[in-house]
């Protein structure tokens, strides 16, 4: 029996398997080694494509990569104390390891720094195929944020609206390339926004110079340089092309940005002297011309309407200055408050009318319109009176008299007026259009007697109240075509 036991303690110490002990003074470096393994195996579960690792925190917040951490705590873990062992851990298993979730709510940059001994005995069966799969994201998602996207792919990417970084693309031959890949798209967002990103990374001299033989690029960048206002950089580019008219178009358009009157009067000033067009160059004439006559206008009615010394401010208080207004405001402006004035005078409609070169359409419309809302019908009457070289007069309008009934009637012009104008237009189905829409019975009656149109004079009668004027002229006009 003894020998039996005897043999049986030399076979346990011949052994290569040693007994555990608690006073075995190996036992500390046996599990350090085994924890190295351990860790090892995560390693090669985790490090074969760092691309594809999702940098998270035991808590979800962002921190240094996974792989990282784990070689810290391959590091470090000779001054950690760890509990126990994991079987499946050892070398070789192909299993995706994960840590649970309800562990710890530290992050694991404290955790892989020394702050906090993690027990590989969490590391349990049971939590081993539940978490792993939270350690990467779907191959979907993750080839999103490639930076191995060609030229031709980014655009495509960005035309599906996909998120894309441009910024791997340093060179200039990428920059380019990238820049005519957009264009080939035929995509104007794409291409604006690869023209912000160059315009960004490149010296200007460099950009215009690339942009001068890509003129679609060109057009695009214009066209968002004044969206934007950029002014200064357009400005830039103009001169760099050489476009002289637009540089000085660019310049003007500057006045806008100008309130106070003065200031915009000398700047529209400074501008006549700009290289533009013979037109242009008109039209930056005239409208300082203009701001410089409202200017006068302007303080002159101010005056006038503050020591109340004209009839028709205090009758007609103006609404609004007339600094900065059109012409054909400043045109109808006069017209309403200086009508009778002499042509010598600044405000005079004459005077505009000579000084712009306003044509007698533009003209007559205007007074028209200014004289109805006044209800000075003398003067609309006067406005189309002309007289030949033998003296005689007749009515001329320039714009059609049908025109004219309908400026009359959206200002309540009275029956009798419009009448009369109704009278003077040419076309007779025009006219009898015109005479029954506003009720003109008389013109309407004498154009049938006119027409000798006894159905139509019948039918008539019936738009006209019973015992009136009109229906005894219809009775009578219908008595005498009867005897003839």
């Amino acid at each position: 029996m003894s020998r039996a036991r005897a043999d049986e303690e030399e076979y346990w110490h011949s052994s290569k398997f040693r007994a555990f002990t608690f006073d075995d003074e190996d036992d500390e470096l046996s599990q350090l080694k085994e924890s190295k393994r351990a860790v090892n195996s995560l390693r090669d579960i985790v490090d074969d494509d760092d691309d594809d690792l999702e940098r998270v925190s035991w808590s979800g917040e962002p921190v240094g990569s996974i792989s990282w951490s784990i070689k810290e705590t391959a590091s470090s873990s000779s001054s950690s104390s760890l509990e126990g062992r994991d079987s499946s851990l050892q070398k070789g298993s192909s299993s995706y390891v994960a840590f649970p979730k309800q562990v710890s709510s530290y992050s694991l940059s404290s955790l892989f720094k020394g702050e906090l001994c993690l027990s590989l005995s969490a590391l349990s069966d049971t939590g081993v195929k539940n978490y792993a799969p939270e350690l990467r994201r779907p191959k979907s998602e993750y080839k999103d944020y490639s930076s191995d996207w060609s030229p031709k792919d980014t655009v495509r990417r960005m035309q599906r609206g996909k998120a894309c970084s441009l910024e791997r693309f340093r060179s200039l031959q990428d920059k380019l390339v990238l820049l005519d890949e957009a264009v080939a798209g035929h995509d104007g967002n794409v291409i604006t926004a690869v023209l912000i990103f160059l315009k960004r990374t490149l010296r200007r001299e460099i950009l215009f110079r690339e942009l001068e033989v890509r003129q679609v690029a060109l057009c695009h960048l214009i066209h968002f340089l004044k969206e934007m206002g950029e002014q200064k950089f357009l400005l830039d580019l103009f001169r760099f092309l050489d476009r002289t008219e637009e540089v000085a178009l660019s310049q003007y358009r500057e006045h806008l940005n100008i309130q106070d009157v003065e200031k915009r009067r000398e700047f529209l000033k400074g501008c006549i002297g700009l290289p533009f067009s013979a037109e242009d160059t008109t039209h930056i004439q005239d409208h300082y011309t203009l701001l410089e006559r409202q200017i006068i206008i302007e303080a002159n009615d101010r005056h006038l309407e503050t020591a109340g010394q004209s009839e028709i401010f205090r009758k007609y208080p103006r609404k609004a200055s007339i600094l900065n207004m059109p012409l054909v405001t400043t045109l109808f402006y006069s017209c309403f408050y200086h009508y009778t004035e002499a042509e010598g005078t600044f405000s005079s409609p004459t005077n505009l009318k000579k000084t712009f070169k306003i044509p007698d359409k533009q003209y007559v419309l205007t007074a028209l319109a200014a004289r109805a809302k006044l209800r000075a019908w003398d003067d609309v009457d006067a406005l189309f009176t002309t007289k030949n070289w033998l003296g005689y007069t007749k009515k001329k309008a320039p714009i059609g008299f049908h025109r004219v009934v309908e400026i009359l009637q959206r200002n309540n012009a009275p029956v009798q007026v419009l009448q009369e104008y109704v009278r003077l237009v040419e076309d007779v189905e025009t006219r009898l259009n015109l005479a029954t829409k506003y009720k003109c019975h008389d013109v309407a009656i004498e154009t049938y007697r006119d027409l000798k149109d006894r159905i139509q004079l019948t039918a008539y009668k019936c738009k006209v109240e019973r015992g009136s004027a009109e229906e005894e002229k219809i009775n009578s006009i219908l008595n005498n075509m009867v005897r003839n």
